[in-house]
C-alpha cells in the first residue's frame, strides 16, 4: 500500500503534476533522473492529478507504464476536457488501463452552464467512476444535486452531500495561516478526499502538501 501521510484515514493529498525539473533540488534530489520523478514523488504522496490527459490522450501502454511506477494505494486523478465529447468513448477505455491505480476523473468544463453537456459525459463515462466536475462559470452554481444523484461531485464543493470529495488549490501561495484554516475543514470530510496543489516552477506545491498531511494529523 502506499505509505506516505498522504493516505491517512482517507486523506489524498498531492500536486497537479510530477514531471518538473525545476523541482531539482529542492523535491527531488539533485542527483534523480527525470525517469525516476513519479517512482520518487509516489514515496511522498498517494496521489497526484495527471492533466496531460486533458490536452493529449496517451496511448494504453503509457497508462500501464505510470501505473507499475506506483505502489498499491496511490491515485491519478486524469483529467477530461470536457469540451471534446468525442474523445468520452477512448477516454474511458484508455484510462482504465491504470486498473486499480485510477482514482477519480475531473472533468473540466470553462463553458456556462450546458446540462445537456453534463448529462452526455455522465452517460458515457462508467457508473462505477468517481467523477469530479470541474466548473469554472457561476451559472453552474445549483447543480450540485444533479450531480450528487448520479455520484459525482462538483470541484471544491464541501457542503453538499457526496460520495467523496475533490479539493483543488489553485491560487498559490499559501501561507501557514491559510493551510491551518483549511485542514479544520477537511479533517470533517467523511468520505475519500482527494487535494491537489497547483504546480509552479519553484517546488511549493510539495511543500504545501506536505504541510497540509502535517495538520490533517494533528
Amino acid at each position: 500500500m502506499a505509505t506516505g501521510r498522504s493516505s491517512l484515514a482517507g486523506a489524498h493529498v498531492g500536486t497537479s503534476g510530477w514531471s518538473y525539473p525545476s523541482w531539482k533540488p529542492g523535491f527531488y534530489p539533485a542527483e534523480t533522473d527525470s525517469k525516476e520523478f513519479l517512482g520518487f514523488y509516489a514515496g511522498r504522496f498517494s496521489t497526484v492529478e495527471l492533466n496531460t490527459t486533458g490536452y493529449r490522450l496517451p496511448g494504453e501502454e503509457q497508462f500501464v507504464r505510470w501505473a507499475e511506477q506506483t505502489p498499491p494505494g496511490f491515485r491519478f486523478a486524469p483529467k477530461l476536457a470536457g469540451n471534446r465529447p468525442t474523445l468520452l468513448a477512448d477516454f474511458g477505455l484508455r484510462v482504465a488501463a491504470l486498473g486499480d491505480r485510477l482514482g477519480p476523473i475531473r472533468v473540466s468544463l470553462i463553458s456556462a452552464r450546458d446540462e445537456g453537456m453534463i448529462e452526455l459525459i455522465l452517460g458515457s463515462l462508467d457508473p462505477g467512476l468517481q467523477v469530479a466536475f470541474d466548473l469554472a462559470h457561476p451559472s453552474w452554481d445549483g447543480i450540485e444535486p444533479r450531480l450528487t444523484a448520479a455520484g459525482a461531485v462538483r470541484v471544491n464543493d464541501l457542503e453538499h452531500d457526496a460520495p467523496f470529495r475533490y479539493v483543488r488549490f489553485r491560487d498559490p501561495p499559501y501561507d501557514d495561516e491559510t493551510l491551518r484554516e483549511w485542514a479544520p475543514r477537511l479533517r470533517k470530510v467523511d468520505v475519500p478526499l482527494y487535494a491537489y496543489f497547483r504546480h509552479e516552477d519553484a517546488p511549493t506545491a510539495p511543500s504545501y502538501a506536505e504541510r497540509l498531511l502535517e495538520l490533517l494529523d494533528q
